[in-house]
């Protein structure tokens, strides 16, 4: 076997690590991405009953953005198995008890329920911010890109770009905004 084939091989076959950063991302299209990844679909060698997935590392979930009027509509089903035992949790009240909830249940739901399911779950790691463990950064060698663009907020431009941007209007010191 050539050295090219078998770098192919060893690449088929390892578990690569990826960190996906969640900051202004929709939870529910990112779940897509991340199950991409966790189950090994992008590989050549995937098949239903063989787990190949990777690692998936994901940061910044305190920051994710539902769409339109989801925070309050959205609600989520937990059921403690006793008699009279279901609440439904509003998706705000679900994120300020845990940051890291509604994407770990949008990934989650996003697979199709079988035996595998909890399995794979364990090779998401999700964090509410940008601090990971070092020894989970040593390994990520991959980043899945994002589906939606960042902005960049008004207040983290610094002073010397916002003063040499074009300004099409100039107003006299005088001016007062009505």
């Amino acid at each position: 076997m050539s050295l090219v084939k078998r770098g192919q091989q060893w690449g088929t076959f390892a578990k690569i690590w990826h960190i996906y950063d969640c900051k202004w991302q929709n939870p529910f299209q990112s779940a897509e991405l991340i199950k991409r990844a966790l189950l090994g679909l992008h590989k050549p060698i995937y098949h239903p009953m063989n787990y190949c997935g990777d690692h998936v590392v994901c940061i910044n979930t305190k920051d994710i953005a539902l769409p339109g009027t989801e925070w309050t509509k959205r609600a989520y089903f937990h059921h403690t198995g006793y008699p009279g035992g279901a609440t439904w949790t509003l998706a705000w009240e679900l994120h300020t008890k845990d940051k890291t909830m509604i994407m770990k249940k949008a990934v989650y739901s996003s697979m199709r329920g079988n035996l595998q399911r909890r399995h794979v779950m364990q090779c998401l790691h999700l964090f509410p911010d940008d601090k990971v463990p070092e020894e989970i950064m040593q390994n990520v060698t991959s980043q899945i890109r994002q589906p939606r663009a960042v902005p960049t907020r008004l207040d983290h431009i610094d002073k010397e770009t916002l003063e040499s941007f074009p300004q099409l209007l100039d107003f006299p010191k005088n001016y007062v905004l009505r």
